[in-house]
């Protein structure tokens, strides 16, 4: 198991370890070979990491739960894990708390990143949203203390109302394009809404808000940065701040746009290029960044003064570097900070007139250019490559001993291993791939500052790059419905060319055969990243002409979503045949035959997603099936199923399409990503807790082996309603109450009357849900197989006798309400439970779209509130009064 490891000896001397210091855990791991093996892999690439786990032996079990699991942790998923690490260590403080949490969190993603179960994307996203985490329960915890003493901040609005004050912790740099690598300086701001003053309520009496918030960026900071056990969480890095080392710690959201207008550098207003809200308040950010983006990508800066700038930047960084030995894979000619450079040269040089190109991550914006024939495909595949392989070279190189290096060994022996851990079989071999990518860069980058005339630059017609680059696109229905969309205008625009706008702007959207052209799409690619960016730009137009249809005919919410799950089970199918060709590869055998079926649940299994909804899945095979090959069924199947999950949901250059959630599988987090269909059924009938049953009742068979998937979602029908006939009505309206109340209180966090939440809040789209499925279990009907949206099985409720008229006029009105609302916020804000009562342009949107008008013809936001609240108190009512029946 050691040969095959970077650092054998290594990882030998840690097993000695552990079996001296915790002989039980040493022969508990031994027993599990998927575990050992991943924990030999950590401790030959990562001696920091070898003793954290010698160091707490209880990370052993943890690391067991986790490697396993698909995708990038989300902040909230984050801060969740994060308080429940808190509970059991509740004696340590702060400091030292976050940098243990952050240690351990490594371990997860390093892993992934060794494993290559990640792109670059999204390992640095992961380690982006553990800062973000850290930050956010950093600021809570100091802002806790801060109120104790001092009351809360407030501040005035237009009529002289006294409102709370609130801080934004804006993120620079690594953070600010969510490209965090493991030991990197977080470079931070420290933005509060307005002066004022606190309310005096603590036991020092009342002080103003600059004196609070800088104390409060103050505690913020000593949290993050103060060395505990295990080091600091992070080094915080405060010098990009508004004049500098001798700025204020904070200053107030006008200050800070004053600042940046009038008084700051071209490089300072370059640098917010990468910034975005951390922690905090982040409408905030929202204003400030709106407020400035025409100061960072000015519509009249000439392309050489653009270029000029960043070339100034990097002249400077050469002259440092010029006496220093070794190269560095950031800052030396080549590097990683040439990529960042020609990115954003050319996004100052272009942003102004061109606003999709203004977006902070590295390679999303290196694929922005190069669709505005900025870059050459060819270059953009140069760049992207080579910031991949610099990138994972940086991450080896910090992970060894945890260090902020980017200085590739000259001692033969440790460049050595550098090169086995960069999975090269020699160091000849590494040298020349490390040659290769930034001989690339460097050529690249000389060409695109080779020149201040943009045209001869970059190698294009002049013509070509004022066609294509131009603020303004042909004025035509596809444009004016791009506008309409703050989540979707730019994702509009970039494929504004690729779409028929005469046959998608019919009154009926054209049929589309979705399974054949993305299956088509992988088909005729070679290679896996080949497939996956095939895949990804097919899905995207797909998508695009769905949006665009959408925002011109706002009426048949229903037929969209239906055409978004049509849209979703074709690119199951095209992911599974990537992992046909992906295990055949692997294994070196012809899989004709697949048995594994994909389970929706959910939006999914009711057959009607919606924008930047997740896939809710069960992935399950048939028992005793799998090809020729030697690995146990378990292993086959999770293999298959991680390379399902990451032909869906890993980011490429292209995006991504789904986030894939399996947490709902049998076993949560702790089961196994695949399970067999008998295994499946047992664990319904005899293990499964009433929130599964719940859950499970939405389940269809939507991609892989339908055949296969139709029969378990039939038995597990059968299970549920057997499951629930032996469950007493009282205990089963208790139990549904009480897992409704829960995702109340940990999913909505609102603060009671200041924010509406129309998924998780009361009278919102849970409550129907819930009413819903509680009802199936009790009156044991199941979900009818060509009818099984929401609407539909609340007429099939009232058909039944389960649902009264009037109840059931309250739940059918509600829910068309809210899912209307619902749809719309995502299609015009993006994903939010949250109703934005302060944005009035979007709401504006909202009810013109839900055609809400006063009596003068305007969309009406008044209405709006004032039926939501009718329709709240309509279905929370009607959810009461069904949860508190008892009758069979």
């Amino acid at each position: 198991m050691c040969n095959d490891l970077p650092d054998a000896d290594a990882a030998l001397r840690f097993f000695g370890q552990l079996g001296e210091k915790h002989p039980k855990i040493r022969d508990r791991v031994a027993k599990n070979d998927a575990l050992l093996s991943d924990v030999l892999a950590i401790a030959s690439y990562s001696p920091l990491l070898s003793t954290t786990l010698l160091q707490n032996p209880e990370y052993f079990s943890w690391l067991d739960r986790k490697r396993t699991a698909a995708g990038v942790r989300g902040k909230d998923q984050l801060l969740e894990a994060l308080a429940r690490f808190g509970l059991t260590n509740s004696q340590l403080e702060p400091n030292v708390l976050l940098a243990r949490f952050r240690r351990r969190e490594l371990l997860r993603i390093f892993l992934a990143d060794i494993r290559r179960l990640a792109t670059i994307s999204e390992i640095t996203e992961d380690l982006s949203n553990l800062a973000d985490a850290i930050l956010e329960n950093a600021l809570r915890f100091a802002r806790q203390e801060l109120d104790n003493r001092y009351g809360r901040p407030e501040q005035a609005d237009e009529k002289g109302r006294s409102l709370p004050a609130d801080l934004c912790i804006v993120s620079l740099g690594k953070l600010g394009s969510l490209e965090l690598n493991y030991s990197s300086d977080i470079d931070l701001l420290f933005i509060y809404s307005a002066d004022g003053k606190t309310s005096g309520n603590g036991t020092r009496g009342s002080i103003t808000n600059r004196e609070y918030f800088v104390k409060l960026g103050e505690a913020v900071r000593k949290i993050i940065d103060s060395p505990g056990g295990e080091g600091a969480a992070y080094r915080v890095d405060m010098r990009l701040r508004p004049h500098g080392r001798v700025g204020a710690l904070a200053l107030s959201l006008a200050d800070t746009v004053n600042y940046y207008k009038t008084e700051a550098q071209a490089w300072e207003r370059q640098v917010l290029i990468r910034s975005r809200a951390s922690a905090g308040d982040l409408s905030i950010f929202r204003h400030f960044s709106n407020e400035l983006a025409s100061y960072i990508f000015a519509s009249d800066i000439p392309v050489g003064e653009a270029l000029a700038s960043v070339h100034r930047s990097k002249e400077q960084i050469d002259k440092a570097q010029a006496s220093r030995s070794g190269f560095n894979v950031k800052l030396g000619k080549g590097g990683i900070r040439e990529i960042e450079f020609i990115a954003q040269a050319l996004q100052i040089a272009h942003g102004g007139k061109d606003e999709w190109l203004r977006v902070p991550h590295t390679l999303k914006s290196l694929t922005r250019l190069a669709d505005r024939s900025l870059l050459s495909e060819h270059e953009l595949t140069e760049l992207y490559d080579a910031y991949t392989f610099l990138r994972q070279l940086e991450h080896i190189l910090q992970m060894e001993h945890g260090l902020q290096t980017h200085t590739v060994p000259e001692n033969p022996e440790r460049r050595t291993a550098a090169a086995r851990r960069m999975r090269f079989d020699d160091t000849a071999e590494f040298e020349n791939a490390l040659a290769n990518n930034t001989e690339n860069v460097s050529r690249i980058f000389e060409r695109v500052f080779g020149t201040h005339d943009l045209p001869k630059a970059a190698g294009i017609e002049p013509e070509k790059v004022s066609a294509e680059s131009s603020e303004e696109y042909p004025a035509n229905e596809f444009t004016a419905a791009a506008k309409r969309s703050r989540r979707y205008a730019e994702f509009l625009t970039a494929h504004a060319g690729e779409i028929d706008t005469d046959e998608i702007f019919a009154a009926e959207f054209p049929a589309r055969d979705y399974r054949s052209e993305l299956i088509s799409a992988v088909e005729n690619a070679r290679t896996l990243n080949d497939k996956l960016g095939s895949l990804r730009r097919n899905w995207s137009r797909s998508l695009a002409e769905i949006v665009a249809h959408d925002l011109w005919h706002p009426a048949d919410i229903k037929k969209i979503k239906r055409t978004q799950a049509e849209l979703a089970e074709a690119a199951i199918e095209a992911a599974l045949n990537i992992v046909r060709s992906e295990l055949e590869a692997k294994f070196s055998a012809a899989i004709s035959d697949l048995p594994l079926a994909v389970m929706g649940l959910g939006k999914l299994g009711g057959a009607g997603i919606d924008y930047d909804s997740d896939l809710d899945l069960v992935m399950v095979y048939a028992d005793g099936s799998q090809p020729e090959i030697p690995v146990t069924n378990a292993e086959f199947y999770t293999r298959a199923v991680e390379i399902f999950v990451n032909a869906l949901s890993a980011m490429t250059r292209d995006g991504s399409l789904y986030r894939v959630d399996l947490r709902l599988r049998p076993h949560g987090k702790n089961g196994a990503a695949a399970i067999s269909r008998n295994a499946f059924r047992e664990y319904i009938r005899s293990e499964s807790a009433i929130w599964e049953l719940l859950a499970y009742l939405k389940l269809r068979a939507v991609g892989g082996d339908i055949s296969l998937g139709n029969i378990i979602e039939t038995e597990i029908r059968e299970e549920i309603l057997a499951r629930a006939a032996n469950v007493d009505a009282e205990t089963l309206a208790a139990e549904t109450l009480r897992i409704r109340g829960q995702l109340r209180e940990n999913k909505s966090g609102f603060r009671k009357g200041r924010e509406i939440d129309i998924k998780f809040g009361e009278g919102g789209m849970l409550d129907i849900y819930f009413a819903v499925r509680f009802l199936q279990l009790r009156d044991g009907i199941p979900d009818s197989p060509n009818a099984r949206s929401t609407d539909q099985m609340l007429d099939l409720l009232r058909e039944k006798g389960s649902l009264d008229a009037d109840t059931h006029s309250a739940l059918i009105e509600g829910y068309n309400f809210l899912s209307a609302l619902d749809h719309n916020l995502r299609l015009i804000v993006g994903r939010t439970t949250k109703l934005p009562t302060a944005d009035t342009e979007a709401l504006t949107t909202i009810a013109e779209r839900l055609n809400l008008f006063d009596a003068s013809g305007n969309p009406s936001i008044s209405d709006l509130l004032i039926l939501l609240g009718q329709h709240r108190i309509a279905v929370n009512d009607a959810f009461l009064d069904i949860l508190s029946a008892r009758r069979k």
